[in-house]
């Protein structure tokens, strides 16, 4: 029998920081990570190994770091959890006791039962799959049309990474708009027409009743009647959690199938974490139970649960998850940190809005110079800043981070007027114009 101090379950990013974070804080202990995959993707760099970065080969989560620093890693899968005699067993017989384990299976793709056709040769998921991906990848090289059923970030990626290849692209979603669950209305229009005119055929509002085919996919039926022709079909329609394992165990889940975890990552079983996409997290402004599953998330509840093995700190915790999310669409960038205005009011926040727009360098001539719009979303009763939006250029990826720690220290419009700033004019707007600080201006007119 395997004998280690901290087991870690799960090689993607939370296993990857969780196991890192435990043996730097705990250098004096074991640790071991135990992962299915010989090699990890990057999983937020998954869409674009159909384009920008060609090959999954160039997407890949290296080892160096966990090897450096002390941490066995191996290739096997635990199949069963025995938490009464804290023991692993895996799928090629190996046993491993441990002190402490840390739980990072993360989330699989959602195959809904009630769409007809999904087992269909040519229909396909998104997966963190290496061996999966490289075929898939091979199999749509023959592949004129392609439907792409869902228009989160995970679909509307994969579709202009293949419609740069020449592929014909039917984008379909349910809701009225791409990315709608994510965005204010006057982000998501702009998004929709700039996907459009890169040439991926957005058809939204659209339910797809069957996947068409005998044995090979050749279309979808919409909800309308209409039908489709389809080569392949790559189904985007969210992620699961993959908490099987965890259940078989008895640790406890909540309603919408995550393990219970508390701020520490701690679960219902003494000396068992949860970290990333298979664990329970909260919304950061309402408390409510939480179906956000990103990497960034992921990776902070990993050295949260990697910190807290043995001691509880107090500033370590995980208060919430904030939801911080970017994408992109050729030059032009769409960031959200928070809540956005509709979800805002839906939750009964009385809130103002403050928005400029403004340009990423100074003076506006600068060649990489882009247009930059940033929206805030403030509490009307404290000032407090409950979440942000931006768009622009490849800047607006960090300027989202920074909203995001704006939200996380409960920051107000006023703390937003009186933070300094450094501006140089090839990386940054204008300090007179900054886009940031102009919309807390905005705001703060209609607080008065």
């Amino acid at each position: 029998m395997k004998k280690t101090d901290v087991l870690v379950i799960g090689g993607s990013a939370s296993g990857l920081v969780a196991a890192s974070t435990a043996k730097s804080n705990y250098p004096e202990k074991t640790v071991t990570l135990v992962r299915k995959e010989e090699k990890v993707m990057i999983p937020c760099g998954i869409p674009y190994i159909f384009g920008t970065v060609e090959t999954s080969d160039n997407n890949i989560l290296p080892d160096q770091g966990l090897i450096n620093l002390g941490v066995n890693i191996l290739i096997d899968e635990i199949t069963e959890i025995n938490s009464k005699e804290k023991i692993c067993k895996t799928k090629n017989g190996e046993e491993i006791s441990y002190d402490k384990l840390i739980i990072a299976t993360g989330s699989k793709p959602s195959v809904p039962k009630w769409l007809k056709g999904t087992e269909l040769e040519n229909v396909y998921t998104i997966p963190k799959n290496k061996n999966y991906l490289d075929i898939l990848q091979s199999k749509l090289k023959d592949a004129e049309k392609i439907a792409v059923i869902g228009g989160g970030f995970i679909g509307v990626e994969v579709s202009d990474e293949l419609n740069k290849t020449g592929k014909k692209i039917n984008l379909i979603e349910i809701l009225p708009n791409i990315l709608g669950s994510t965005f204010d209305e006057e982000f998501i229009t702009e998004a929709e027409k700039i996907l459009s005119e890169r040439g991926v055929n957005i058809k939204t509002s659209c339910g797809v009743k069957e996947i068409l085919g005998e044995t090979k996919v050749k279309g979808i039926l919409l909800d309308s009647g209409e039908i489709l022709e389809a080569d392949a079909v790559i189904l985007s329609l969210g992620y699961i959690p993959n908490t099987e394992l965890a259940q078989n165990c008895g640790l406890k889940t909540n309603e919408c199938g995550f393990i219970k975890a508390d701020q520490y990552r701690r679960t219902s079983e003494k000396d068992i974490f949860a970290a990333g996409d298979c664990a329970e997290k909260t919304d950061f402004s309402t408390g409510k139970i939480s179906k956000v599953m990103l990497a960034s998330t992921a990776c902070t509840e990993a050295r949260t649960a990697g910190m807290n093995l043995y001691g509880l700190n107090t500033f370590s915790s995980f208060r919430g998850t904030i939801g911080i999310y970017s994408t992109c669409i050729g030059d032009n960038a769409f960031g959200v940190a928070g809540m956005i205005e509709k979800n805002a009011v839906n939750e009964g926040f009385k809130i103002i809005t403050g928005s400029f727009t403004g340009i990423d360098r100074h003076p506006g001539k600068i060649s990489d110079s882009h247009k930059q719009t940033v929206k805030l979303i403030v509490s009307k009763d404290s000032g407090i800043i409950l979440g942000g939006e931006v768009m622009g250029g490849k800047t607006s990826g960090e300027l989202t981070n920074v909203l995001g720690v704006i939200i996380q220290n409960h920051m107000t419009i006023n703390d937003l007027l009186m933070t300094q700033i450094g501006t140089q004019p090839l990386l940054t707007a204008s300090p007179a114009g900054y886009p940031l600080i102009k919309a807390a201006e905005n705001a703060a007119k209609k607080l008065k």
